[in-house]
């Protein structure tokens, strides 16, 4: 069974190795969501994993990147959306080890998911 919950954060970033006149070359900022998954057997709480046990786990790392320039943390000299969602799965792993994806939201139409749910 997968579980989900949802999450959102405010930065500002820009894309260094886009070219020189793209839009997003220039310095703006997003408001992000991102879904948290977790896979596994239900137990015999009736739940795989409480939901304010995800919260606890993730608010701690989302709270690192939010109201920031993406930028200048370490590991997101490129915040794409993609390198985003790399960033995040790899800490929430640490501490959420029945982790399946990481959705990150830019904006209302923009999305992707890591590692890509089949």
């Amino acid at each position: 069974m997968l579980i989900e919950k949802e999450f959102v954060f405010d930065s500002a970033h820009f894309l260094p190795f886009v070219a020189q006149d793209h839009k997003c070359r220039r310095l703006h900022g997003h408001t992000y969501r991102v879904v948290i998954g977790v896979e596994g057997d239900v137990g015999e709480t009736g739940w795989i994993m409480d939901f304010a046990d995800i919260s606890a786990a993730v608010q701690p790392i989302l709270q690192t990147i939010d109201h920031t320039l993406l930028n200048a943390v370490d590991g997101l000299d490129n915040p794409t959306a993609e390198n985003i969602a790399v960033w995040i799965f790899s800490r929430v792993k640490e501490v959420v080890p029945l982790l399946s994806f990481v959705s990150v939201q830019e904006g209302l139409s923009s999305r992707v998911i890591y590692p890509r749910k089949l």
